[in-house]
């Protein structure tokens, strides 16, 4: 997992796993901390997460609330589309442009 960028926009990319959830954790915080306005996260190099990953993201957009700041993700893969739908989380982020329900693969 690689996290590149300043704390008005991040790219993530490899795997934001339970081996990499402390150090992107730390990343995040920072980067909300010592921003201002939307801290916006690229996804669109990230091949997979799984559940603490995604509590990762979940933790830095409350983190974000907190300061007056909101997290938005930016060209999210359609595979995490598809587990932001089905844990409900698409309608609680910032998706820049939305999620296009219609346009993912039913599962």
């Amino acid at each position: 997992m690689y996290i590149r960028g300043d704390h008005a926009e991040l790219v993530v990319g490899g795997r934001l796993d339970v081996r990499s959830a402390a150090d992107a954790r730390t990343v995040l915080h920072s980067a909300v901390d010592d921003g201002a306005g939307d801290l916006v996260l690229d996804l669109s190099e990230l091949d997979s997460w799984d559940a603490t990953g995604l509590g990762v993201i979940m933790g830095a957009h409350r983190r974000a609330g907190r300061c007056g700041r909101r997290l938005v993700l930016r060209r999210v893969p359609p595979q995490m589309q598809r587990l932001l739908v089905a844990t409900r989380l698409h309608r609680i982020l910032a998706i820049e442009g939305g999620i296009g329900l219609e346009s993912l693969p039913r599962v």
